[in-house]
């Protein structure tokens, strides 16, 4: 046996290929993306309903509009604790920071006189300090983000009822609505957009008119504009920014990333910050839409923010989630709270679908991922 023939003897039938040139199936690649969940939740749901209501007026532009508006205001902040659980933390003082932003717009311009601008611009630096201090507990003294913003929870929700009496002997402040023409800033809160396209799809027959003619949905509210804008930027920034990547590893393993360099404390506090700015927005969009502010406003939102990004596809032990699985979530949420009032269903009984919703999400979520690790 020649030389030749022995190096074809030995040579391998087939060299291995590389695993990151192999081509992935569409379902493969489906089934690692978290809001798969949602999506199927999304749409089961949405089949539902069209059953279910229909005749009610639901699913009309009006109807649509309505449940959109309720799942914008959860969006707004589920898109910011979406971040935040990828990122390996909670914070469940969201709900409080509502309340209290309200107070701190509406007393200063109210009761003092300020711009409404400058109250507005109050509101978020008061946040801003609360999310910063959130954070910094967190990252120095090692204790859980649970423990830390269920401090929080109480400490915002008892300084808003306390400053609020304290400084005008209530617990809700009127006349906030009479500030609002002719401010710069607090347009970007209220009102609607796009009501020139719906009077001409109305004079053009295209959409339904009451008895004077004018269109029965005048424009898009501020705050659907509001959530898909918030989480266009988010699913922006975890897929294409090297922060994005920060806010998965800190998620995944916080050791790990910071060994490689990753700023995980920075990160931490950033997020904090966020989504007590997202509960200001919330409550910005509040106040400037009843013209007023109440102490109790925002109860328990923290928990309908966390159980949509849950439904979302979102871990509850961090580095793994999606900014659109949150806004999937909160489409859910809104369609049936609006659905069960178009059905006539006692609305009693909301708060169970929630719990089964939350229950029937994290089982659904398990079985995919391990779907997902079998298909590797």
């Amino acid at each position: 046996m020649n030389s030749t023939e022995t190096k074809q003897s030995v040579a391998p039938a087939t060299a291995p290929q590389d695993e990151r040139i192999q081509r992935v199936s569409f379902w493969k690649k489906a089934l690692n993306r978290p809001e798969l969940g949602a999506l199927a939740g999304a749409v089961l749901v949405l089949a539902f309903f069209i059953a279910a209501s229909s005749g009610t007026g639901m699913f009309t532009p009006a109807g649509i509009i309505n449940f959109l508006e309720v799942a914008a205001q959860l969006g707004i902040i589920a898109t910011a604790a979406a971040l935040l659980m990828i990122g390996g933390e909670f914070d469940l003082s969201i709900g409080s920071m509502i309340g209290l932003a309200g107070i701190l717009i509406a007393i200063p311009a109210v009761e003092y006189g300020w711009p409404l601008w400058a109250a507005i611009l109050l509101a978020f630096a008061c946040a801003g300090l609360v999310g910063w201090i959130n954070g910094n507990l967190v990252n120095k003294t090692g204790l859980p983000s649970f423990i830390v913003t269920l401090g929080f929870l109480f400490i915002l929700r008892g300084l808003a009822i306390g400053t609020s009496r304290l400084l005008t002997g209530r617990t809700q402040v009127g006349g906030v609505q009479d500030h609002i023409p002719g401010d710069w800033f607090a347009a970007l809160f209220t009102g609607e957009v796009a009501t020139g396209l719906f009077s001409w799809m109305a004079a053009n027959g295209w959409m339904a008119t009451n008895f004077a003619g004018n269109p029965t949905v005048t424009g898009i509210p501020v705050s659907i504009v509001w959530w898909l804008g918030l989480t266009a930027v988010a699913t922006w920034v975890l897929l294409c920014t090297p922060y994005g990547n920060w806010i998965f590893a800190s998620g995944g393993d916080a050791n790990a990333a910071r060994n490689s360099g990753v700023p995980v404390h920075r990160v931490k506090i950033s997020l904090f910050m966020f989504t007590a700015f997202s509960a200001t927005i919330f409550a910005c969009i509040q106040v400037m839409d009843t013209g007023s502010a109440d102490t109790i406003r925002g109860l328990l939102k923290e928990l309908e923010a966390i159980i949509a990004v849950v439904i979302g596809g979102a871990l509850l032990t961090g580095g793994y989630g999606s900014a659109i699985g949150a806004a999937l979530g909160a489409l859910i949420f809104g369609m049936v709270q609006m659905g069960i009032f178009y059905t006539g269903v006692n609305t009693d009984w909301f708060q169970v679908f929630l719990g089964v919703m939350l229950l029937v999400a994290v089982l659904f979520n398990n079985y995919m991922r391990k779907k997902a690790m079998e298909a590797k």
